[in-house]
């Protein structure tokens, strides 16, 4: 894999379970990369392109993880760090609709939510944007040296955000059959890397514990599970 587009090639899509999210719900590898096409076509009606920041809300979900598959597929860079995404002007920012309210973007700038329908008018509702969207295939362009996130004033690239996530894969010896339990947010792209990247680059299973419960596992499973701690290394 030479960019993380490359986790959503037609071909991977299978019965497998790529995503348990925190209520427990398993995804198939075909629900996850069907409707990251569909994220990255809202993205794209939104005003994401090549280049152009698009920011998350940085807690682990369903639609926070199809939003950074999605823009990473644009060429997009995410920043799971929705204030600074409003205070910088992002293209597209993406928040739970409980916070709504308190969001007030810059001229050029989309606000989107998740969670239930959104109280303003000029506030995307993503969800219902989401389910009606075309599951095509977004064009891009994209190079392993643009950048896939940004952090502050810092960013990583897509070869290095794919490095750190193959040196996790043999590491901890994740393969298809591997769960891998999130700790944490995607605000620490050392995470991102090691908890969602890692299995699903090949083929394994992302866990989004339930960080209120002892849940870590997403339910019974006799598959390996293995918990990627804050230790990834990304390339200097």
């Amino acid at each position: 894999m030479d960019v993380v587009g490359d986790l959503l090639d037609r071909d991977r899509r299978s019965r497998e379970t790529a995503l348990v999210t925190p209520d427990g719900r398993e995804r198939t590898y075909r629900d996850l990369i069907t409707n990251a096409y569909k994220a990255a076509n809202v993205l794209r009606y939104l005003g994401a392109r090549e280049g152009s920041t698009v920011a998350v809300e940085p807690t682990p979900g369903f639609h926070t993880t199809l939003a950074f598959l999605g823009a990473a597929g644009l060429g997009a860079p995410v920043r799971f760090d929705p204030a600074l995404g409003l205070e910088r002007g992002d293209r597209v920012v993406l928040v739970d609709v409980a916070y709504e309210a308190g969001a007030e973007p810059a001229p050029g700038t989309k606000l989107a939510v998740f969670g239930g329908p959104p109280d303003r008018p000029e506030t995307t509702h993503w969800e219902q944007e989401l389910w009606s969207e075309n599951p095509a295939t977004p064009p891009s362009d994209v190079d392993p040296g643009d950048p896939v996130v940004r952090v502050a004033d810092s960013e990583v690239t897509h070869r290095d955000l794919l490095a750190a996530a193959s040196a996790v894969v043999d590491r901890y010896g994740i393969n298809s059959d591997t769960r891998v339990v999130l700790r944490g947010d995607f605000s620490d792209p050392r995470t991102l890397a090691g908890s969602v990247v890692a299995p699903l680059s090949v083929g394994g299973t992302v866990v989004l514990a339930d960080r209120n419960s002892d849940r870590e596992n997403g339910g019974a499973s006799s598959d390996p599970t293995v918990v990627v701690d804050g230790d990834t290394e990304l390339p200097k």
